[in-house]
């Protein structure tokens, strides 16, 4: 399972929001893995109309969460937070398969 925090969630509905998304709208958040960033496999956060096909589908303190059976095998058990800081803010990945997990936490090894 992935989960997100209650922060994580109310800021997905706010960037929802920000572009004249419904909350009754199939619209989700799609958490994916792909190959890049220092580490190898970076963190990816998109907004999407709906789930794809084979997606893992998740309904966390009302937001749809969408993930692809390739990325999920890297993301089960991550909690996803979202932290505001003094410089802006950003959602923060507590990922249990990452082995090692780059300065900038956007990326990771398995």
């Amino acid at each position: 399972m992935i989960s997100l925090s209650e922060d994580a969630a109310s800021h997905a509905v706010e960037m929802m929001n920000e572009h004249g998304i419904s909350p009754d709208s199939d619209y989700g958040l799609r958490i994916g893995v792909e190959s890049g960033g220092c580490s190898g496999l970076e963190y990816v956060l998109d907004i999407v109309d709906g789930p794809d096909e084979n997606d893992r589908t998740f309904q966390i303190h009302g937001v749809s969460v969408y993930c692809d059976p390739k990325s999920y095998l890297y993301l089960n058990g991550t909690e996803i937070d979202y932290e505001k800081t003094m410089t802006g803010g950003g959602f923060k990945f507590n990922n249990p398969n990452a082995k090692r997990s780059c300065g900038c936490g956007t990326s990771f090894t398995t």
